[in-house]
């Protein structure tokens, strides 16, 4: 039977046991952030399907709260790196999403190419009604005959098949359809699982069935005898070496833990270390879904979202406090840097550049959404009056939010900013908002000006801004990593993802 089980089978298999106990840790700590599951893209506070947190806030909360407020830190046991390190899980999921995909392509390849399909794929109907007197069987604790000629009987093989052929593909798509960028530039694609939160529900019950199919997978393996299981599985047959196999399983074991403990303990001990090796891995996707798939949102007001949340209490200084009394009627937004026309922009006058609206999807990085009208100035048009300067690659937009003085957390400080990349500010949907959902800005949400970037995520749409500056290189500001979240909590710097 060594021809059922040929090696790029064997290796494919143990690569991903791998690559989905790192998905699934990396993907619990994202998760973490705000664990909470919708079906509606408004995430109406309160209205989640399920839980796995014992906050609750309300959208008639008397005390202000963020969606910040929300998040878990859970054990490093289960989440990777766990301890609230959202940035670094991130960077773990996609890094090892792109391996397992690429161990799929290789694994369906040869599959197709060695004939070995056969033995996943279906060829008859009669084998539907044989999988269910097999289940039957195995539920009078006995074990259901192979199908002829074949390594599985008929009930593994649609298992199989179902795993590979379907609940893959799901969870690879679902992934896709909670992208901003894709998100932005195909819209369609998210309603196809009912919005952004569907595809976040979709793909945690994902998660769910595949660690369900493994933990059958295994108490299956071990009833039908450990030793021959493992010779079938490592070896390519049963009669193979048992000592042998067992030694092997118990070393590829080892090996995986060994991974998944040295993941954890880098990320926690070396947070920037693991987060340089992981980002430049991970970041060219990133990158170019950002490049190329500009935001095309259409959204008409009956989506409005009810209730959107914030992250981030507003500024708590005595001159902001001041300025919103007076209705921001001494602001002056400070553009400078490499232009050739530097400015101090009125409201009145950021007005006169010519305004534009648009209903769009807002994506935070911790997973809710909320859809919006926005209103202001695109940014396009403010870089047309300013002239930025060839060498100028990136504008840095400051907020006015000590982030000292507002976070409350341990080890955060500065001012709130953001860096980016000049090309995305030419998207036609990227925005410097001035109203929301038909009236002013509220404060909560970056009165008077804040940034829109649709095909990124959220943190990088900077409120409370006070000054642009045009630079080439963000490594002179801050940390040098382009952005106060990527400072401090080891986040990408172009997030279309």
């Amino acid at each position: 039977m060594a021809q059922h089980y040929p090696p790029f089978v064997i290796i494919t298999h143990l690569l991903n046991i791998l690559f989905v106990v790192l998905l699934g840790r990396s993907g619990l700590e994202v998760l973490a952030a705000h664990p909470k599951l919708y079906w509606s893209d408004h995430c109406p506070p309160g209205r989640q399907w399920l839980r796995l947190s014992r906050k609750e806030f309300g959208a008639d909360s008397r005390r202000p709260w963020t969606s910040q407020d929300e998040e878990e830190s859970w054990n490093p046991v289960v989440a990777l790196p766990g301890r609230k390190n959202l940035g670094l899980g991130r960077h773990w999921h996609l890094l090892t999403l792109q391996f397992w995909i690429a161990t799929g392509a290789v694994y369906v390849l040869l599959m197709f190419t060695s004939g070995y399909w056969r033995y996943l794929v279906p060829t008859s109907w009669e084998v539907f009604p044989q999988a269910v007197r097999d289940v039957g069987t195995y539920l009078t604790f006995r074990f259901p005959e192979l199908l002829p000629g074949e390594p599985y009987n008929a009930a593994q093989k649609l298992t199989y098949f179902a795993v590979v052929f379907l609940l893959a593909p799901l969870q690879i798509a679902t992934g896709a359809a909670m992208s901003p960028a894709v998100i932005g530039r195909f819209p369609w694609f998210a309603r196809l699982f009912g919005g952004k939160q569907g595809a976040r529900s979709l793909h945690f019950l994902g998660l769910v069935a595949f660690v369900a199919f493994i933990v059958l997978h295994t108490a299956l393996v071990i009833v039908h005898g450990l030793p021959e299981s493992l010779a079938k599985i490592l070896l390519g047959s049963k009669e193979a070496d048992h000592a042998l196999a067992v030694g092997l399983g118990a070393l590829a074991l080892v090996a995986i833990l060994a991974v998944q403990v040295l993941a954890t303990l880098v990320s926690l001990r070396s947070p920037r270390a693991a987060e340089r090796i992981t980002g430049a891995l991970a970041g060219p996707l990133q990158r170019g879904l950002s490049r190329l798939l500009p935001s095309r949102q259409r959204y008409g007001r009956g989506d409005i979202s009810p209730y959107h949340r914030v992250n981030g209490y507003p500024p708590t200084d005595e001159q902001y406090e001041r300025a919103a009394r007076d209705g921001f009627a001494g602001y002056r937004l400070a553009v400078g840097g490499l232009v050739e026309r530097p400015a101090a922009l009125s409201l009145d006058e950021l007005r006169a550049l010519g305004t534009t609206s648009q209903v769009v999807n807002h994506n935070c990085i911790q997973g809710w959404n909320a859809i919006a009208e926005w209103a202001g100035v695109p940014v396009a048009r403010l870089l047309d009056a300013v002239r930025p300067l060839p060498n100028a690659r990136y504008a840095v937009f400051y907020g006015m939010d000590d982030k000292g003085l507002t976070d409350g957390r341990e080890g955060r400080y500065g001012h709130y900013y953001e860096a980016v990349p000049l090309p995305l500010l030419r998207h036609e949907q990227s925005l410097l908002a001035l109203d929301m959902n038909g009236g002013p800005l509220p404060i909560e949400h970056g009165a008077p000006l804040r940034l829109r970037v649709e095909n990124q995520l959220g943190f990088k749409m900077v409120k409370w801004v006070q000054a642009i500056e045009f630079v080439e290189r963000v490594d002179g500001i801050g940390m040098g990593r382009g952005g106060f979240r990527e400072d401090q909590q080891f986040y990408a710097n172009r997030v279309g993802i």
